[in-house]
C-alpha cells in the first residue's frame, strides 16, 4: 500500500472513532508517523497552548449557562500572548491562572517568568502547565523537564500543583502514533514522577472524547489526579472515565481575560484548598 493510500486509511480510522466518542472532526494534513530517527518537532511549540488542538477537532458549542453553580473566574496563558498586564487581569475578575512553562524535553516558554511570577505579584494564585509530547521521550523524563523549568510546587498558599496537558498532537497523528494502552502507561509515568519528586498530585487537563479515543477511556487516574476538563459548551458534559467530578473547566478559548478561560469548581476557598494541599 502506497504512503498516500495509508495516510487516506488512517484518516477514516480517526475520523469514526472520533465521532464515535462524540467529537467534530477537523483532522491536521499529517497523519503518518514520522520515522522513529526523525529529530523531535518543536516548530509549533511557541504557539501551543492549552486546547490549542481542541477547538478545531470538537468545535464550539456555546458559551456557559447564567444559572451555573458558584464558580472562581480564572484563565491560562501561554508564551504566544507576550507579556501580560496582570494588574489588569485582576481587575478583570481573574483569581488563578496557569502559565505553560514547557512542551517535550525540548521547549522553554520564554514569557515565563513573567507570567508565572507577574501573577503572583499581582496576587493572583498560579500554577504551571506541560504541553505533553508522548512521541519525542518518555512521561517521567517530561515530568522531571517540567519540574526543572518551573513546574514544581512551594508551600506557599499561592501556588497550584502541575498540570499536564494531554490532547490531540499538533504534528500528526490524533494519539502521537501510541495505542491506548501505551498512552496510558505515559500518562501514569508522569504523574507518578510528579508525585514522587514534588509530593503533590498533578492535575490532568484533557477532554472527554481525547481521552475515549487515544486512552480507551482509562478510569485509571479519576482518584489521584485532579481533573482540568476543556469542553466549549453551555456545560461541562460528560466526564472521562474515573471522574465523578472536575476541578477546572476550561470553557472558551477567549474572553475579558488574557488567553484562555476557566471556572473552578467552587468559591476561592477550593482553589485556596488546591494550593496550600
Amino acid at each position: 500500500m502506497s504512503r498516500t493510500v495509508a495516510g487516506h486509511a488512517e484518516q477514516g480510522r480517526w475520523r469514526t472513532r472520533l465521532a464515535a466518542a462524540g467529537a467534530l472532526v477537523a483532522l491536521a494534513p499529517v497523519l503518518v508517523a514520522p520515522p522513529a530517527s526523525a529529530a523531535p518537532d518543536y516548530s509549533l511549540a511557541a504557539t501551543n497552548y492549552a486546547g490549542t488542538q481542541i477547538a478545531a477537532h470538537e468545535g464550539v458549542h456555546g458559551s456557559p449557562r447564567a444559572d451555573a453553580p458558584e464558580q472562581t473566574l480564572g484563565h491560562d496563558v501561554s508564551g504566544h500572548q507576550g507579556p501580560v498586564d496582570w494588574s489588569a487581569a485582576a481587575g478583570a475578575g481573574a483569581k488563578f491562572v496557569y502559565v505553560k512553562a514547557t512542551e517535550g524535553t525540548g521547549f522553554v516558554n520564554p514569557q515565563f517568568s513573567q507570567q508565572y511570577d507577574g501573577a503572583h505579584a499581582a496576587g493572583i494564585i498560579r500554577g504551571a502547565y506541560h504541553f505533553a509530547r508522548p512521541d519525542v521521550s518518555g512521561g517521567a523524563e517530561q515530568a522531571e523537564y517540567f519540574i526543572a523549568h518551573g513546574g514544581g510546587w512551594r508551600a506557599d498558599g499561592t501556588t497550584l500543583p502541575g498540570a499536564l496537558d494531554i490532547e490531540y498532537n499538533p504534528y500528526g497523528v490524533l494519539c502521537y502514533g501510541k495505542s491506548p494502552a501505551d498512552l496510558t502507561a505515559w500518562i501514569a509515568d508522569f504523574t507518578r514522577t510528579y508525585l514522587a519528586k514534588v509530593k503533590r498530585s498533578a492535575l490532568i487537563y484533557t477532554s472527554t472524547a481525547w481521552w475515549k479515543v487515544c486512552t480507551g477511556n482509562t478510569a485509571r487516574f479519576g482518584n489521584t489526579d485532579p481533573l482540568w476538563l476543556a469542553r466549549y459548551g453551555p456545560d461541562v458534559g460528560e466526564l472521562p472515565a474515573g471522574w465523578d467530578k472536575h476541578s477546572i473547566w476550561q470553557f472558551a478559548r477567549s474572553g475579558t481575560l488574557p488567553g484562555d478561560q476557566n471556572y473552578y469548581n467552587g468559591p476561592i476557598g477550593r482553589v485556596q484548598a488546591l494550593a496550600k494541599g
